[in-house]
């Protein structure tokens, strides 16, 4: 599928000024990205994002950013069809664990399907939030490639420069 709208990430203040890094990620891994390899994890709405951000303990301070996105081809994950197509279904990208099996095997499932999506030509990942208070309505796009040209156009929304 194509994506064409509005995307949101809450960041971490320190990743402020980088919204279109991926260092966080490539840093500590992610549910859909192994450590070592970049990926923007934006939602479909700003509460979904505020969501993501703050999934363990006490609400921490963010910084609320807002994308174009033009982004093409993502893999819609609500697709039991399109998910299995690639050795995957609804219930592994759930998991839980996925932490655990990462520092156990050095990549979680969702991380290997990430790797295959990516070789199989997917800029991203179009998924359901696992937040905590999250429900199906709220969606994620984990992004794998993206930059100012397609089929992965993404640009951070800011006309008045507060980023800067």
């Amino acid at each position: 599928m194509r994506y064409r709208g509005l995307l949101y990430r809450a960041l971490n203040p320190i990743w402020a000024r980088q919204p279109l890094s991926g260092e966080g990620a490539r840093i500590h891994g992610g549910r859909f990205n192994p450590k070592g390899m970049p990926a923007l994890y934006a939602s479909l709405s700003p509460l979904t994002a505020v969501r993501e951000a703050n999934q363990a303990g006490s609400f921490q301070p963010i910084t609320l950013v807002c994308y174009r996105a033009d982004l093409d081809p993502v893999l819609d994950a609500r697709d039991p069809v399109a998910l299995a197509a690639h050795g995957a279904a609804a219930g592994d990208l759930a998991d839980n664990a996925w932490r655990l099996r990462m520092a156990a095997a050095g990549m979680a499932p969702t991380q290997a399907l990430a790797e295959r999506l990516i070789a199989a030509g997917f800029v991203g990942l179009l998924v359901r939030s696992f937040a905590r208070g999250a429900t199906p309505a709220d969606l994620n796009l984990v992004l794998w490639r993206w930059g100012a040209d397609p089929p992965a156009t993404l640009s951070v929304i800011d006309d008045e420069g507060r980023l800067a």
